[in-house]
């Protein structure tokens, strides 16, 4: 399949041995265990935002004094305001490569959150439906940028041993903000003043903020560093976090020169118009197809009906009153923490392809018998038809985590060499907006116009994404970021890399060897 790209094939894992071989745990080194502290508010942070808003945008179709204020938006009007958020981050999409490069991770992140920061505060003080649909733009312009990055920035700072864990715990932190969205508004619904929505607005602030704060005290990819001619900083960082474990020293040594030869290699082959490389060669386009695939497959399973519209798809099946939609729809959120924070720990540890199509089955089924019972309901008017279709409401969480939550950004930082690596997760949020600008806007009207039935569509389109898993993902597990780099290019340009990094030793030898004579010599 040239069009794509040649079947992986992988180097000898030896840095990713030695990772493997660490006894000591993380938290017995003072250095990385800080290191993970810190990336928690200023990266995994930054997903905090996105939950808040759609648990937001979710919860206040129940809040009866936003529903007034904004003359009952129904149909295509509430489509438009829950889509303008994704409008806003697809048109910001064309700019995040350039200005990731420009500014680097950590400022990038720090630019994204205050255009968020902007974007919440025009939504708390809107006046009317279009002050709120212009805050929903840039809530969303500013997103990509925070998110872009911050995935990328955990992934390229992590020791190897981690890596996978940490970027899978990054996704799962959406459900932080989803929680704390969902509880502030439980609190509020029932205030007549518009302080009842103005509120949880106010609130999407703080996520925003934790970034703002922290970032600074956040050290910058050591990728970036040596993309920039800064390597001694990006070897004293590598030192400083990597080197604390069995044979730390060795690691970090063949560590900073497999970075310093990838990086070499890709700026043989990058072209000079940034998004040049889409289209480059067949290993790059496959890259590029698996990024659009992943973004829109985690937003096309079904979750789109979950994530904006609990409130309808509760009608449906005869849960009408607001204090009892507040409440299935905070347990929900609270029950996805709950599962996806030991998936995304447990999920890393084996073979990504099992992962995902596990969890494409799963969901598959689940989506299957959910549709069954909400039909039952429809023709029955059947109390256990729908508490049947709230328990697998609820029973879709854990399947679609397994893969979809807990490993799109982990399997995109490992599929994309660290220049190519932010326009990567630039494609894959443009067609994660493309489908929720989608499924926003025309979800409710289907709901409305055909209900259930609307629930056969994506039980369809589910079995082609697990059509498309299984021909399509490569395997990923168990090899470093570098030794993923060139899986699609084959063994020639592999063999280009190691020669590159086998110099690279050679020379640091010399160094060393040149070093000890002078002290000797003293």
């Amino acid at each position: 399949m040239a069009i794509i790209g040649n079947k992986e094939h992988h180097v000898d894992p030896r840095l990713a041995n030695i990772a493997k071989e660490d006894t000591k745990r993380w938290y017995q080194k003072p250095n990385l265990r800080a290191l993970y502290l810190l990336l928690i508010p200023c990266a995994m942070g930054v997903e905090w935002t996105s939950g808040f808003d759609s648990s937001m945008m979710n919860s206040l179709q129940a809040v009866k004094s936003w529903v007034d204020y904004f003359d009952n938006p129904t149909e295509g009007r509430l489509g438009l305001l829950n889509a303008m958020y994704s409008l806003g981050a697809l048109m910001a999409i064309p700019f995040i490569p350039s200005v990731s490069q420009y500014l680097g991770r950590r400022w990038s992140i720090m630019a994204g959150s205050l255009i968020l920061c902007l974007g919440a505060g025009l939504q708390t003080g809107a006046r009317n439906t279009d002050m709120f649909l212009a805050s929903r733009w840039v809530l969303g312009f500013g997103i990509p940028f925070a998110i872009v990055n911050a995935a990328s920035l955990i992934g390229e700072l992590s020791y190897e041993k981690e890596r996978a864990t940490m970027t899978s715990l990054f996704n799962s932190s959406w459900h932080i903000g989803a929680i704390v969205a969902a509880g502030v508004t439980y609190g509020t619904f029932q205030m007549s003043s518009t302080w009842a929505w103005r509120l949880p607005s106010i609130f999407q602030l703080v996520p925003s903020l934790c970034q703002i704060i922290t970032i600074p005290f956040c050290p910058e990819s050591p990728r970036y560093l040596i993309s920039i001619d800064r390597s001694d900083e990006a070897y004293a960082i590598l030192r400083k976090y990597h080197s604390e474990g069995d044979n730390g020293e060795e690691f970090v040594r063949l560590e900073f020169a497999q970075i310093q030869g990838t990086i070499a290699q890709e700026q043989e082959t990058a072209r000079a118009f940034v998004w040049a490389d889409v289209l480059r060669d067949p290993p790059m386009r496959r890259r590029f197809l698996l990024a659009a695939i992943v973004g829109f497959f985690t937003q096309w399973s079904g979750n789109g009906l979950i994530s904006f519209y609990r409130c309808k798809i509760l009608n449906l099946v005869g849960i009408t009153e607001n204090l009892t939609v507040q409440k299935v729809i905070l347990s929900n959120t609270c029950w996805g923490l709950i599962n996806a924070v030991p998936i995304a720990i447990i999920a890393p540890l084996f073979r990504r392809r099992i992962i995902f199509l596990t969890c494409t089955i799963g969901t598959c089924v689940v989506y299957s018998v959910w549709t069954i019972a909400s039909a039952r309901f429809a023709i029955e008017n059947s109390t256990s038809a729908a508490i049947a279709v709230l328990v697998f409401i609820f029973l879709y969480s854990p399947f679609y985590n397994l893969g979809w939550n807990s490993l799109a950004y982990t399997y995109m930082v490992e599929i994309f060499p660290y220049q190519q690596r932010a326009k990567g997760i630039a494609v894959e949020q443009a067609t994660v907006r493309f489908a929720v600008f989608f499924n926003t806007y025309v979800n409710p009207i289907a709901l409305d116009r055909i209900g259930w039935k609307y629930y056969l569509v994506y039980c369809v389109w589910i079995l082609v994404e697990v059509a498309t898993v299984y021909m399509l993902f490569p395997e990923t597990y168990n090899r470093t970021l570098e030794e993923l780099s060139f899986i699609f290019e084959g063994k020639e340009v592999q063999d280009k890399v190691q020669s590159k990094v086998d110099k690279q030793l050679e020379l640091e030898n010399i160094d060393q060897r040149a070093t000890e004579r002078t002290e000797t010599d003293v």
